[in-house]
Formats: C-alpha cells, structure tokens, sequence
C-alpha cells in the first residue's frame, strides 16, 4: 500500500498556554514544564523507525523537534508550512481581553466562522487548505516510512478532522494536549486515524524539587 505512518506532536508548554494568551505566528519559547515534555515524549519515540522530522521553524516546536532529534537520531527539517495559525491582532492576547476587547470579532471566532479573519491573520479555510498541502508534500516523499511531524495546536485540530472527515466547523471533542503522540496514516486518499492524544509518557510527573524542601 502506498502510505506514510505520520506522528504528529504538538509542542510542549509555554507559559502563554497557561495563561491562555493567543500566540500563533509568535515566537514563544517553552517554559519548564514544556522543555520536560519534550524530553519525555523523545524518549518514548526511541526504537520507533523514523526516516525524518519535521518541525515548524517556530521555537517551541523547533525546540520539541530537536529533542526528538537528539534522542532519536532521525535527521530534522524545518517547514514554516507547519506552523500555528496566524491569529493576526488576537496574537498576544488572551481569551478573557479578545472577549472583552473585540466582541463581535470573539462571537465569530467562537462559532468558527470559516471565512472569518482575524486583521491581519489567517481563515481556517486558508490554515485547512496550508496544512493539508503541507501533510501530502511531505508525506509523498516518505511512502513506505514513518516521519514525525511537530506543530501546533491549530495545526493537530485540522489534522484530526481532515482524518476523521469532519467539517472545519464541528465542536471540538478531542483533545489536543501538549506533547502527546497522535498517530495517523497517509495515503493518496488522504488520511486516516490510527491514535490519537496518548500520554501515558506524561503520566509520571516527579515535582523535582520536592526533595529538597
């Protein structure tokens, strides 16, 4: 059959994923937690058949990336096709200021308005129709192997619908958690699911610094 294994991660946290601030084109690193979750998920991807890595060039996925790359020893390439949504001025932002501060623009971000862009941002049909283009170069250069494929949130939700065929406006009701594994199947046809939001590589969080209270 002509497939590509893809498994696709989001990057692990930043301290604007706490703080529920948009970030999309901007370049924010990972805190702590996120620079652990990289290490954790490269280190349950050893012994897995990896003929490449790629990773958006921005830093919180180059930096997930890059500690599956140093663990795994597969080669990385950067592709900017991979990259978060641009949120335009939302970016910066976080949910509570966007609701307050622009409330006509939250109303129809809220109900996933397809066409509806933020200024200066991206549609989720413009982010669809690159993610998709994106998946199928590179998984056409892979067929017959696995590649991983580090992003972001947005990018991982268009992934799941494009795989479970469900449209760019139904309610979201899986997860897209940092730094877990998501495993799907390319194929001239598109792709399929396989697996989707595994953790259990992030069950055994030790509070480091316990032991020295």
């Amino acid at each position: 059959m002509h497939a590509t294994r893809i498994i696709a991660i989001r990057h692990g946290e930043t301290a604007w994923n706490v703080d529920t601030r948009i970030q999309g084109h901007l370049d924010i690193p990972l805190n702590n937690t996120g620079l652990w979750q990289a290490d954790q998920v490269a280190q349950a991807l050893v012994g897995e058949p990896i003929a490449a890595i790629y990773t958006s060039d921005l830093q919180r996925a180059h930096a997930t990336a890059q500690a599956v790359a140093r663990t795994t020893g597969a080669p990385l390439v950067t592709n900017p096709g991979l990259r978060e949504r641009s949120f335009g001025h939302f970016q910066g932002r976080t949910f509570a200021e966007i609701e307050a501060e622009l409330p006509e623009d939250a109303l129809r971000w809220r109900k996933r308005d397809p066409h509806y862009t933020p200024e200066g941002g991206e549609s989720l049909v413009a982010l669809r129709e690159r993610i998709e283009r994106t998946v199928t170069v590179l998984a056409q250069l892979h067929v017959g192997e696995q590649v991983v494929m580090v992003a972001h949130g947005g990018v991982l939700d268009v992934l799941y619908r494009l795989a479970t065929r469900q449209d760019i406006q139904a309610p979201r009701t899986w997860q897209l958690s940092n730094a877990a594994i998501n495993r799907l199947l390319w194929t001239p046809d598109g792709l399929t699911l396989v697996g989707w939001a595994d953790t259990q590589h992030l069950d055994q969080i030790v509070l480091r610094d316990e032991n020295h209270a």
